[in-house]
Formats: structure tokens, sequence, C-alpha cells
């Protein structure tokens, strides 16, 4: 593999790029899970430090939750940005810089400024939540591009590093804590996953189109399922940041340490990594994934009302693997559901952006909402509650995204 790389940099750029995606749809979904193990950790690493940073920087739930809201917005305004952004810079370029946003967020971490650590913080959620966007809204156009027919099960592959990542920095980053004595330290460990994922991007620059053949516009539905989309995806988005942001703490509430809360968190998002890979592989064998997202949400919605109504009555493993099959299901397969409204990449890729804008935009506000519960009613289980509910409303959306209706909208959308 490595020879026919070697030999496709001396084509042209057309024909590098069509000697470099259909031998190497393997390096495609490698390349494409480093890049997904970087976009979770700036979040993820917060939670399971969450007493030590309440008690060091003197912060409540309220307070703390910024840490997570402030990222998941810029994710979601960073991909009305990336569209734009789109029409004059390479994809490649556009995700090699926002790995080295990822980085720099991480590196930053690291400093200690006394009195102005939380704000450091809350800057570099911003310089992460930016970096995660461009890269969210621009990965499903190179994996749709380069993958093709394969690019459901690529996509599976991609958004199970995600949760990986998610995993890894919720397990890991206590352990860097206690050998280190030092959470400034402990959250720039993560820097490192950017150094190696910028290394072996620069490998595919010459595998994309330059900027002025991106079509300059986005591409739009026709608004009732436009509307239906975003909401799908911003009432999922806001199951998973609630569980990544919450669970730790709520955890340390029912009696568990840091390292646990964080190897609890660990597990779960373990899980989501194996649902990542099952249930996009599953789905990709019918052009209607309804019956597979039907069931994972009925997963997510059985963990949260596990942890509403009997939080301490049964192993804790349950409620983590029912939530970690469910959420590690459901967004793959929005994503997946939402980028089959249109065969063509761009056109996918612009609407996967677009409902990820808004969806990430509004979903943000979720942890802020959960953490002003937890400090007014001194607990986070009718917060689970209220989850559970949202998720019942997502079911009633699915039920109409039957693939068959999916020409004629786009030709009411493209006659518009």
């Amino acid at each position: 593999m490595t020879r026919v790389i070697t030999n496709a940099s001396l084509l042209p750029t057309a024909e590098r790029a069509a000697a470099h995606a259909p031998s190497s749809h393997w390096k495609l979904m490698a390349v494409a899970m480093l890049i997904g193990l970087n976009l979770r950790p700036a979040l993820a690493a917060i939670g399971p430090l969450a007493d030590t940073l309440q008690a060091d920087l003197q912060l409540n739930y309220t307070a703390l939750s910024w840490l997570t809201l402030l990222p998941v917005l810029a994710m979601g305004l960073g991909c009305f940005l990336t569209l734009k952004l789109r029409q004059h810079i390479s994809t490649h370029r556009l995700i090699q810089l926002s790995l080295g946003l990822l980085l720099l967020a991480n590196g930053l971490r690291g400093v200690d400024v006394g009195q102005w650590n939380f704000a450091l913080l809350v800057l570099t959620s911003l310089l992460a939540g930016a970096g995660i966007a461009v890269i969210q809204a621009a990965m499903p156009v190179v994996i749709k591009q380069l993958a093709g027919p394969h690019s459901a099960r690529i996509m599976g592959f991609y958004v199970a590093a995600i949760m990986a990542g998610a995993a890894c920095a919720a397990s890991l980053t206590p352990y860097v804590f206690q050998w280190s004595d030092n959470w400034h330290l402990a959250l720039a460990s993560w820097a490192v996953v950017a150094i190696i994922a910028l290394f072996i991007w620069s490998d595919w620059r010459d595998a994309f189109p330059t900027p002025g053949s991106v079509p300059a516009q986005a591409y739009w539905l026709a608004t009732p399922r436009l509307l239906s989309l975003t909401t799908t995806f911003t009432l999922a988005a806001a199951g998973y940041v609630c569980v990544l942001a919450w669970l730790p703490p709520f955890l340390l509430d029912q009696g568990l340490d840091a390292t646990q809360s964080g190897l609890w968190l660990g597990y779960l998002t373990a899980i989501e990594v194996v649902a990542g890979f099952i249930f996009p592989y599953l789905a990709s064998r019918s052009d209607d994934r309804r019956w597979a997202l039907f069931t994972v949400l009925a997963l997510s919605i059985s963990g949260f009302l596990w942890l509403a109504l009997a939080p301490s009555h049964a192993s804790v493993w349950i409620p983590m693997t029912l939530l970690g099959l469910g959420i590690g299901g459901q967004f793959p397969l929005v994503m997946i559901i939402t980028m089959d409204h249109h065969p063509d990449a761009q056109k996918a890729g612009a609407l996967t952006a677009l409902v990820q804008g808004y969806g990430y935009s509004l979903a943000a506000f979720m942890p802020l909402l959960m953490g002003a519960l937890r400090d007014y009613l001194g607990s986070f289980n009718n917060a689970w509650l209220v989850l559970a509910l949202m998720y019942a409303l997502v079911i009633v959306l699915i039920s109409r995204y039957n693939p068959k209706h999916y020409p004629a909208l786009r030709r009411t959308s493209e006659g518009t």
C-alpha cells in the first residue's frame, strides 16, 4: 500500500485523487478514526476532574457547565462558518488548521495562570469547539467523496473513534492527574493525539478538490424536513453532551470517587464505540435505517429512566450499558440518515453541516440547564427524566424518514 501512495504522488492532482481513494478505503478508515479520536478529549476530560476544578477554581455546577456549553456552542456556530471557508480553503487545509487549533487548545491548558485559570479554560474550550466544528462539518464530505458506497461503514468507524476519544479521556485523565498531582498537565496531555493526527493527515493533501471546485452554497431541504432533521440531531446531541458533562458528577453524588466515576464514563463510552461499529454496519444492509435508530433510542430511553428512577438500587453497569449502546448507535445513524437525503457528496455534506450547526448550537444549552437544576434541586434525577422524554419525541420524528420519499423531497427543494 505504501508503494501505491508513493507512486500516486507523481500523478496530476485529479489522477492522484482517483488513485488514492479506490485502493485505500482501509487507510481512509484509519485516518478518519485518528482524526475522530481528537474530537472529544477537550470535553470529556473535564467531567472526571469536576470536583478538583470546583475546589481549585471555586466553581458551582452552573459555572462548571460553561466548559461544556461553550465548546458545543462553538461546534454549532462553526459549522456555518465552515460552509463559507470551504469556498476559499481546501478541505485538507481546513482539517489541518483545525487539528492545529485542537493542539493549541489542549496545550494551553497546561499553563497555570493563577487567578485567570478559569478564563483560560473558557478560551481553550472555545478554541477546541471551533476546531471540532470545522472537522465535523468537513469529514462527512471527505468520507462520502472518497468512500462512495462504503461511506456508511466508514462513517460508523469515524464516529466510533470520536466516542473512543471520549472514553480514553474520561478513563485516563484521572490517572494522569493522580500521577502528576497537576490538573493542568492532565488536561494538556491530550495535545499529543493532535500532534500525531497532524503528522499523518499531511499525507492526504492531494486527495481532495481545490477550493474553487467546491459548491458555493449550502444545500437546503424543504423547511419541514430540515426542521425535523435539526430537531432530531439537537435532541440526540443534547443527551450525549449532558452525559459527557454530568455523568461523572452524578456518580460522585452516588458515592463514587473521581477515578471510579471517570472509569464508568470510560466504560460507557467504550460501549458507545462498540455500538458505533455495530449499528451503522447493520444499518448499511438496508436503505431504510429507521429500525436501527428506533432500537438505539429505546436503549437510551431505558438508560435515562434507570438513572432517574432507580439510580442506587442496582449495579451501575446496567444503565451505563444501556446508554452506551443507545448513544453510541444514535449519533452515527442520525448523521447517516441526514446524508442519505442526497446522493451528491458535496450537497449531503453541506446539509449535514447545516443540521449540525443548528443542532449543536441549540444542544449546547442543555448542560447549563442540567447544571442549574442540580444547583437548585440538589440532584440530577429530574434532568435524566427530561432527557428520556426528549428521546421519546425523537422516535416520533424518525418514523417519517422513509428513504422512498427522499427523491421527492429533493425535487421539491431543488425546484424552489
